[in-house]
């Protein structure tokens, strides 16, 4: 079978450090990774402790397919309470870290409590020890990473971290590993912070040897491969233009949030697109990206590499920054980009490397900024406010410094690390944050996007994408064209979206895959490294209790259908330009279904034969 059957428990209050057998009930319900951690936080930690406090864990947690020659199966899992949110929170990455994780022999890591003092994790296969962390708290990322390479003087170890922001209470601040891979929303690095943890180092060598059926297994794995290369999406578009690949195709189709949400189209995002990135700069005749790159196993290479003009005003005088480092993303370059009406590559591309560099997401930042240009632009705050930085929309300056003072935790950046949710309320104007259960929307507008309003709505997570990307078949036509401005069915794509997801988020693998992978993919390369039976069926079963183990906890932490909306701006302010000209976002007319075809009651809550089909219990409130 391919768990390595093995979880790591790191008691920071004591020290103490044991090896404990994976629950394997468990792991046949959930397979891995998002499920499978999800239900060991269900099981230890009250639903309703502060995020913040000791009686929270944090998990970091492999699938079974991580660390094997699966395509893209090199992803790990951050799993804990949001301290954002207050729901689950479950973080996904991609890079190398995973598979040495596994190839060390591990398939979780649990830590609970908190450290009386400053430590890092080095693990090297069964040798597990909490070292000193004090020489490298209050530094970045990027100085940690070089800092523990340093000190172990070994260059295959693989390192996941945080950054100042973390440490200094920003709400939003993420796990990062091999400098600009990220465990990235809902605070989970935060949460690292809380407990006096600051990185996890981690050196496997004994590899993954334990697939059920090794030449399946391989049939299964080259089939898939072929079918990556094959495919549009992940054999050339990804590829080339990475995730950047939409963002003139969603601002054509209107669905593209600009300046705090208040329009659909942005008249820069050519400027700032993944075509943009391919083209010679003026300055230097450099083009901003320098390559594409992939994590462990992967044969997509969606990752970016850029540089960013020497002479740009962000970075004249700073050659740190001169080196090629992760470039933008669709969601980075939308977040900083379009939201905040700035179209200037170049700065964008430097607060990108700023936040990899001391591990914020910028998606919430970017909202976050949003929001505080809107209020500043109204009055609700100054410049006294702000430390005398302008804040208008389409100030790239004002980007830059703002981000500085962010990722170290000083000044308007304190304020800024509250999230959106927090900041405007501050301010007098919560009806300005953009945000599902404290949490801000990714790069759709689902006044343009039907079902991604329904997906935004319903997350566990608060408002994401990720966990259920409709716009594959509403925008791209994947595995079938629905239409992105009509209610109809959209409840039902929805629900399958989110129970797909939440299979192949426990598997290892990257949910780029179902760009073109559908199930019938996927399931046999899980039915040849792993015991028992691996049916489509099985797994979307599997998604499906996993969903409802989420929501249950979200209830007991106090989440309610109520939570299950979007801002008053979706829903009553209508899109002024593009295909989605007049539309608002129709939730009311897709969440009663919604919740019927979940097996819910009108307020949102699974039934009793809904708990009996997974085997799932009420969670104490």
């Amino acid at each position: 079978m391919a768990w390595t059957q093995k979880v790591l428990r790191i008691n920071l209050t004591d020290g103490s450090i044991k090896q404990e057998p994976l629950n394997m009930e468990w792991a046949r319900d959930y397979l891995g990774q998002r499920g499978l951690a999800t239900k060991y936080l269900t099981e230890e930690i009250d639903p309703k402790c502060d995020p913040l406090g000791p009686d929270n864990k944090f998990i970091m947690t492999t699938g079974p397919l991580t660390g094997t020659m699966s395509s893209t199966g090199g992803r790990y899992s951050v799993v804990t309470k949001s301290p954002l949110t207050g729901c689950v929170a479950c973080s996904n990455s991609g890079g190398f870290l995973g598979a040495e994780m596994k190839a060390a022999g591990w398939d979780m890591i649990i830590f609970e409590g908190k450290s009386p003092q400053p430590v890092y994790l080095y693990l090297e296969n069964e040798k597990a020890e909490l070292l000193p962390a004090d020489e490298i708290m209050g530094t970045s990322v990027w100085a940690a990473d070089e800092w523990i390479h340093k000190k172990h003087q070994d260059p295959l170890i693989r390192v996941a971290t945080i950054g100042r922001a973390a440490e200094k209470g920003n709400l939003y601040a993420g796990v990062i590993n091999d400098l600009h891979r990220a465990a990235g929303r809902s605070g989970v690095g935060t949460v690292m912070a809380s407990k006096n943890l600051k990185a996890v180092a981690i050196r496997g060598t004994r590899g993954v040897g334990n697939i059920k059926d090794p030449a399946r297994f391989m049939q299964a794995v080259s089939d898939g491969k072929k079918v990556l290369h094959d495919n549009a999406v992940t054999g050339q578009g990804l590829p080339k233009y990475g995730t950047q690949v939409l963002m003139n195709v969603i601002n054509e189709v209107g669905a593209m949030p600009t300046r705090n949400m208040r329009e659909v189209q942005f008249e820069g995002a050519s400027n700032i697109s993944g075509e943009a990135m391919h083209e010679p700069r003026e300055s230097d005749g450099k083009p901003n990206l320098v390559t594409n790159a992939g994590c462990f196993g992967c044969t997509i290479a969606c990752g970016r590499i850029s540089t960013i003009d020497q002479g740009h005003f962000s970075v004249e005088n700073k050659p740190e920054y001169w080196d090629a480092s992760g470039g933008l993303e669709y969601e980075a370059a939308w977040a900083l980009g379009s939201d905040t009406g700035i179209d200037d590559l170049d700065a964008l591309t430097y607060v990108q490397f700023l936040c990899n560099e001391d591990g914020i997401d910028p998606i919430t930042y970017g909202a976050t900024l949003a929001a505080a240009m809107e209020m500043y632009e109204m009055g609700a705050i100054d410049k006294e406010t702000t430390g005398g930085i302008e804040l208008r929309f389409g100030n790239a300056e004002a980007l830059c410094r703002v981000t500085e003072l962010t990722c170290r935790g000083e000044g308007f950046g304190i304020d800024m690390g509250l999230g959106s949710r927090r900041l405007c309320e501050k301010y007098g104007h919560p009806e300005l944050s953009m945000t599902v259960k404290g949490q801000e929307f990714p790069a759709y507008d689902p006044r343009g996007v039907q079902g991604m309003g329904l997906g935004y709505a319903t997350s566990n997570r608060g408002a994401c994408h990720l966990r259920g990307y409709t716009v594959a078949s509403e925008i791209m036509g994947i595995p079938e064209k629905t239409d992105p401005l009509t209610t109809d069915g959209k409840p039902e794509l929805v629900k399958a979206f989110q129970d797909m997801t939440a299979a192949v988020d426990s598997s290892g693998l990257c949910v780029f895959t179902t760009f073109a992978w559908t199930l019938e993919d996927i399931a046999p390369q899980i039915d040849a490294a792993c015991e028992g039976d691996w049916s489509p069926d099985k797994l979307l079963e599997v998604g499906e209790r996993i969903w409802n183990l989420e929501r249950d906890f979200n209830i007991a932490a106090g989440m309610t259908a109520k939570d299950d909306t979007l801002p008053k701006r979706l829903l009553k302010d209508a899109a002024k330009t593009g295909p989605a000209t007049g539309r608002v976002n129709d939730l009311d007319q897709m969440l009663p279904k919604y919740y019927e075809v979940r097996g819910w009651t009108a307020d949102g809550v699974p039934t009793s034969e809904t708990r009996k089909r997974f085997g799932l219990k009420a969670l104490s409130a």
